[in-house]
Parts: C-alpha cells; sequence; structure tokens
C-alpha cells in the first residue's frame, strides 16, 4: 500500500526593495506559507503564537528570514499568574504575491 502525501500548498512571493522587484519571484510553502499570509494580514499589528496558534512560529520566522524577508521581532511582557514575555512577529518587507496554491487551516 502506498502513502498518500499532504496536499501542498504554497505561494510566490516578488520582493521590493522601494518601488523595483528584488531579484525573482520564489516559493514559500507549507507552514511557512501561512505564516507569512498571516503577517500579510495582520499588517502593523504583526502576531503571536497567542493569536494566530501554530507549533512553531520561530522557525517560521527563522525560514522567512532566510529567504529574505524581513520580520521584526518586538517582545511583549504579560503579567498574570505566569507572568513573562511573549513574541509579536510584525512584517517588515514589502512584497506581492504573485500566485497561490490551496489553503492551509491553522
Amino acid at each position: 500500500m502506498t502513502r498518500k502525501s499532504k496536499a501542498q500548498v504554497y505561494g510566490r512571493i516578488q520582493l521590493y526593495d522601494g518601488d523595483e522587484p528584488k531579484g525573482l519571484p520564489f516559493t514559500v510553502v507549507g507552514r511557512e506559507w501561512w505564516a507569512l499570509q498571516q503577517l500579510i494580514e495582520a499588517g502593523e499589528k504583526g502576531c503571536t503564537p497567542i493569536d494566530n496558534p501554530a507549533p512553531r512560529w520561530a522557525h517560521y520566522v527563522w525560514l522567512m528570514r532566510g529567504n529574505g524577508i524581513d520580520v521584526e521581532t518586538i517582545h511583549e511582557t504579560h503579567g498574570g499568574q505566569f507572568p513573562g514575555s511573549h513574541a509579536r512577529y510584525v512584517l517588515r518587507t514589502k512584497l506581492s504575491v504573485v500566485d497561490e496554491v490551496g489553503s492551509l487551516a491553522a
């Protein structure tokens, strides 16, 4: 019996330096694509793992940075029974979505 692979979702994006395209469009796949979509939709507000639950936000951001996508990490403190801090990620790179295939739910 052969094992079926999961349906792959992806987006092709173009980065910009000002108004000029920076390099060629490239493909972002799977959860990294999902996380990038979340950052695009959130805009200046950004995303936290609490508001946009996913198992490995820091890894998705690390992958994006490796592809030249600038994502700012803002450390926010919180109180309560278990005080500490959490990260808020904000997309800082100007980009456009050239093509996208499929949808990946959280």
